[in-house]
This record gives C-alpha cells, sequence and structure tokens, in this order.
C-alpha cells in the first residue's frame, strides 16, 4: 500500500512537510496543477514546483525528496549513539528541532533503551508544539527510568501543551516526590495548578476559534470563491492543515490576513476583510487613545523552555576541551615568537589533554613547516586528516591540512604531490590563497618537465629524420619528428621553420604561419622563415603581399645565399598577379572581386573612390598614395582582386 509508505517518508523526514490532498473535495487543486491521475506527488519549495512522480511508485518519490532534502544529513550508519545525541543537542541548541529529532531518532535505534535520548527527542517535539509526539517519549523516559525526576518534567510539560492540567499537576507532583528541590518541577506544577483552577486563563480564546477549523474545512473553504484560490498556495493548506491537528496552534497564523479572512468566513462574517498589521496597530492606537485599558486577563504560560540533558561524559570533554584549548593558545603565542621548540612542547602538552583537538595537530605542523622539518610536518597534517575524519571535524580544518602538505611538498621540490594535495585542499574548501598556490605549482612541474625533457643532440636527430621524411613526402610523418625536434630545443628556430614548410604543404597555412613566426622570434634574421612566410601568401593568393615579403626576405640576405628561392617565390607571385589581370576573364575577375566583402567595403568609401578616379586620370598619382600604409594596405587588396591592373 502507497499510503503506510508515505506515512513512514514523513515521519522519517520531520524537517519536511507532508500534506496528502483529496482532489475530489478540491477540485479547483487538482485543475490548478493538472492533477489527472491519482496518487500523484509534487514537490514544492517557496511556491515552484521542483518535481513530480505520477503513480504508485514511492521508490521514485523516495529519490524525489532525498535529492532536494532542505537539510543535507551526514552519513550516520557508523556514528555511535553517543555521537549521534551530540549531533541532536548542537542541532536543539541552534534551534533545529526538526534536525535534533533526527539525530535522535537515529540514536535511539542504536540505543533503545537509554533514557536519555528519549527525554532529549521529548523537548525536541515540545519546542515544535507536537505535543502529542512530546508525551509519548516522555511516558517512554519514565517507563525506562522512573527514578529519574526529568522524565516527570518532560511528561508534566507535554500535558501542560495539551492542555491536561491536572495530569500536568499529577506529573509534576511525580517528579517532586523523587526531588522535591527540582526548580523546573516546581514552577511547573505551579503553572498548571494555576490553569487547572482557571481554565478561562487563555485570553484569546485560540481554542474555540481553532475548532472551527476542524472536520470538513476543506470542503467549506473551495466552497467559497473568495477562499477557494488560498488552496492553490502549499504554505496556506499546510497552515490549515496545522491548526485543524492542533487548534491551539492558530494564535501563530493569526498574523496572515488569509488565514483570518478563512476564519471570518467560518463564523458567517462574509464580508469582513482581515486587517494587515500596520491597520491592526492602527486601530490599537486609536484605542488606546479613545478608551481606558482594560484589565489584561492571565494568559495561559507557555511550557518551559527545555534544556538538552547533558551527561558527566559530555561534561568531562567540554573540560579537556577548555584544557588542551587554553594549552594551544600558549602555543599560539610561542609560535608568534618564533620560540619554535616551545610551541611544540605546548601543542604537544595540548593534544595529549585532548586527543580530539585537531587543530592543535594542523597548528604542529605549521611548526615543523617553519623549522624546514617537511617530513615530519607532512606525517602531523596526514594525522590531522585522519583524526578530522573520525571527529567529523570542520572542512576548513581538513583543507588547511591539506593545503599545508602541499606546502611542504613544494619545498621538497615534488610538483606532483603537491599539486595532488593542493587539489585535495581544494575539494575540501576553496580558498584562492591554495588556488593560486596550485596554479604557481602547475606551471612550476611543466617548465621542470620541460626542462628535463630538454636535450640539442636528439632534437637534431629527430630533426634530420624529419628532413629525410621531407624529402620522401612524407609530411605528416615529418611533423611529428620535427615536432618531438621542438620538444627537445625549443630555441633552434631551424625546427619551427621545417615543421612549418611541412604545414605548407599540408595546407594548414594558420599553423605554418605561426611556426614562422616563432622562428622570427628566436632569429629575426633566419632568411627561411621569411620565405616560408611569402610562400603562405603566396598559398592565400595574396600576391602583392608576397612580394613584400620577398623584398623583406632580400633585404636580410645580405650575402644572397637565398637569392634564387625569393626570386623563385616572388616570380609565382608576379605569374599570380598577371592572370589575375589579365584581359582574357577581366570580366569574370570583376565579378568575383565584387562579391568579397573587403573588396565592396573599400570601393564604398568615398576617399578610395576620389583616390581611385585621382590614380585613374594620373596614373603617377599611385607613388604619393603608396606612400600612407592604410591606403597601401586597401590598395594591395584591389589589386591582387584584380580591380587595379599594374600593366
Amino acid at each position: 500500500m502507497i499510503a503506510p509508505r508515505f506515512e513512514s517518508l514523513a515521519q522519517k523526514h520531520t524537517e519536511e512537510n507532508f500534506v496528502k490532498v483529496d482532489v475530489d473535495e478540491m477540485k479547483n487543486i487538482a485543475a490548478t496543477y493538472q492533477i489527472s491521475a491519482m496518487p500523484t506527488f509534487k514537490l514544492f519549495r517557496n511556491g515552484k514546483i521542483l518535481g513530480e512522480v505520477v503513480g504508485a511508485d514511492i521508490a521514485q518519490v523516495e529519490k524525489l525528496v532525498a535529492a532536494n532534502l532542505t537539510v543535507a544529513y551526514p552519513d550516520t550508519s557508523a556514528m555511535s549513539a553517543d555521537e549521534l545525541k551530540a549531533l541532536g543537542n548542537k542541532e536543539f541548541s541552534a534551534g533545529n528541532h526538526p534536525v535534533a529529532v533526527k539525530f535522535f531518532s537515529d540514536a535511539i535505534t542504536k540505543d533503545p533503551k537509554n533514557h536519555v535520548l528519549y527525554s532529549n527527542r521529548s523537548a525536541s517535539y515540545a519546542s515544535m508544539r507536537d505535543y502529542t509526539k512530546a508525551l509519548l517519549d516522555a511516558e517512554e523516559t519514565v517507563k525506562i527510568n522512573p527514578n529519574w525526576a526529568k522524565g516527570y518534567s518532560r511528561k508534566g510539560a507535554a500535558l501542560h501543551g495539551l492542555e491536561e492540567y491536572k495530569e500536568a499537576v499529577e506529573a509534576y507532583q511525580a517528579g517532586l516526590a523523587i526531588e522535591p528541590s527540582n526548580a523546573l518541577l516546581k514552577k511547573g506544577l505551579e503553572e498548571a495548578e494555576a490553569l487547572m483552577s482557571d481554565p478561562t486563563a487563555d485570553a484569546d480564546g485560540a481554542n474555540g476559534l481553532g475548532k472551527m477549523f476542524g472536520g470538513d474545512v476543506f470542503a467549506k473553504i473551495a466552497a467559497n470563491p473568495k477562499l477557494s484560490p488560498f488552496l492553490a498556495q502549499p504554505d496556506y493548506v499546510q497552515k490549515i492543515a496545522e491548526i485543524q491537528k492542533n487548534p491551539s496552534t492558530i494564535n501563530a497564523f493569526m498574523q496572515d490576513p488569509r488565514v483570518m479572512n478563512t476564519m471570518l468566513s467560518l463564523m458567517g462574517l462574509d464580508n469582513a476583510t482581515a486587517m494587515g498589521r500596520d491597520e491592526m496597530d492602527a486601530m490599537k492606537r486609536d484605542d488606546e487613545e479613545e478608551a481606558p485599558k482594560p484589565t489584561p486577563k492571565a494568559k495561559a504560560p507557555e511550557p518551559e523552555p527545555m534544556e538538552v540533558e547533558e551527561d558527566d561524559e559530555e561534561k568531562e570533554k567540554k573540560q579537556k576541551r577548555a584544557k588542551s584549548d587554553k594549552a594551544k593558545d600558549e602555543g599560539n603565542a610561542l609560535y608568534k615568537k618564533r620560540a619554535f621548540q616551545d610551541a611544540l612542547a605546548k601543542y604537544n602538552e595540548a593534544f595529549e589533554l585532548d586527543e580530539t583537538n585537531v587543530t592543535v595537530l594542523t597548528n604542529k605542523s605549521a611548526v615543523l613547516f617553519e623549522m624546514g622539518n617537511y617530513d615530519e610536518c607532512i606525517k602531523i597534517c596526514e594525522d590531522a586528516v585522519e583524526k578530522g575524519r573520525e571527529q567529523r571535524a570542520d572542512f576548513k580544518i581538513i583543507a588547511k591540512a591539506f593545503g599545508r602538505m602541499g606546502n611542504a611538498y613544494t619545498k621538497k621540490n615534488d610538483h606532483q604531490n603537491a599539486i595532488k594535495y593542493y587539489q585535495k585542499s581544494l575539494s575540501e574548501h576553496r580558498t584562492p590563497d591554495v588556488l593560486n598556490k596550485l596554479r604557481e605549482t602547475e606551471k612550476a612541474l611543466k617548465l621542470a618537465e620541460k626542462e628535463s625533457y630538454r636535450n640539442p643532440a636528439l632534437a637534431d636527430a629527430a630533426r634530420e629524420i624529419g628532413n629525410e621524411l621531407f624529402k620522401k613526402h612524407s609530411y605528416a610523418e615529418a611533423v611529428k619528428h620535427y615536432t618531438e625536434a621542438i620538444k627537445r630545443n625549443d630555441q633552434d628556430p631551424r625546427n619551427f621553420s621545417n615543421r612549418a614548410a611541412c604545414y605548407i604543404k599540408l595546407m594548414a597555412l594558420p599553423e605554418a604561419d605561426k611556426d614562422c613566426d616563432e622562428a622570427i622570434k628566436l632569429d629575426e634574421n633566419f632568411i627561411k622563415a621569411y620565405i616560408r612566410k611569402a610562400s603562405i601568401l603566396l598559398a592565400k593568393r595574396d600576391f602583392s603581399k608576397t612580394m613584400d615579403m620577398c623584398n623583406e626576405a632580400k633585404e636580410k640576405d645580405t650575402e644572397g645565399k637565398h637569392t634564387a628561392e625569393i626570386e623563385g617565390v616572388m616570380l609565382k607571385a608576379y605569374q599570380g598577379l598577371n592572370e589575375v589581370q589579365s584581359g582574357t576573364n577581366r570580366e569574370e575577375t570583376l565579378k568575383r572581386a565584387m562579391n568579397d566583402p573587403e573588396v565592396q567595403k573599400i570601393m564604398g568609401d568615398p576617399v578610395m573612390q576620389s583616390i581611385l578616379q585621382q590614380m585613374q586620370e594620373d596614373p603617377a598619382a599611385a607613388r604619393d598614395h603608396m606612400k600612407n600604409p592604410a591606403i597601401a594596405t586597401k590598395i594591395r587588396v584591389l589589386i591582387n582582386a584584380g580591380i587595379i591592373s599594374t600593366r
């Protein structure tokens, strides 16, 4: 059956709200959320739908809930009952009562005869105003240990919350019979007796109003056109369900105008409108000015706030931690004075006092790091991580230990291990300092690997193999050997230039151009690189720039050793340019040129139009315009496109 599994899921995750809606009675909700099949489960947060499951697949519902829990619980399977109790105490103190209930419940599963666990969970339920469950746990506490006065205090408080004042008095009296001086029991008894003698002390009449929300209240709300739109709001449905469950909780929701309007409607005052907070405050001030203040009736007191029971073991732990922290602080002061040996002695003392104080180990590792004892520093950090995991220490402490290990390995020039532990540190807690150290170490490792691989002799051998393959037209294979030569020696421009020659043959022109630039960067007079760049421009059919590059190569070739090769490239550029400007295909050339966006832009420029007209009337004017680099570049584009003829 789906219902028991759903109930079990609701009990398991008490920090979430589970609401069942009968769509036959609330057809407007079914229409609003397009419910077409039963059962349908929808998960909301802040009014938004996070997911849904259609059909009786409770396993999928459990997955959906688990993936969207408000509270991410740690894995408690390996925890002891005492550890779970400590977590519950911590959450209770922080006011996270539903979470505290979860931890106390897990602890009870592991130690079902521990009366303190039931007492603590009872306190948590009472703080959540779930007095029925608080009473059940209080009764179990008394059953397990009938001689423990605190159990009767829990029972009396739960009965007080349920307004069972007579039974509450009996519970408090039973506790005082065991511990007559217990102030909490005495106060609870006094308040319960006062309420038992004057049950009308609740000036707000909350129970009477709350009872109006019983029975078929949702059907009444759905039938009211003013109220029915509220049913599409999950928080409203939850509040009405809470009032149905415990009418005394109505006061907690009276500031919500929707709840106020609902109450007025149920009272038959449909034309009345709930006032907002500001309006009510204003009216209150007016009333205070116009009428004498009435004598207020005594309001039923809330049950005494409860503190979770702290046993002797926990007190002892706190005392140990306090002594350990004191010794640690003394060690910190010595560390700042760079009295490292004395600081170590204090940290050792602090750890002996409390071996769960993980920060002592991280501080000790800092001292060892400053002393240059990196191996011992790493060992202590490993101990800190291990202890931290056992104690479920703050992830920032674990991150600090990993980060210090990374620092120690960096000092040892063990870059790989340094990177490993910096990454572990960042996985625990991301900080800019560790991130920067990781990046610097990665650069250092890359440089170290590069330097260790450097071998000029092997680079020359690899280049020679590449040369042989180039002659055999095995350009792709040649690239591999030239690349190996570059890895072995990236300071020899020949390696880059030769690989560029292969790339040109393979028509990988951007890669070839980049290699030529690297070669020129290494040696600005390396003529082969200029000739290769000219060949790249020729392959791109940029004939004008090809000739410019050839002229630059000629200037660098002061000894004339490469004249024949340079003139060969230049000749091909002239031939290409003449082919473009040939009259036999002039019309086709112009048509293709005008489809080029760059040519279109130049031809549409009024300044260039004026210059072209001037050059046509006076060809000698071209020399003057070519002195302007920007104009010269545009003219070369037009020459290459065949728009301007150089003949």
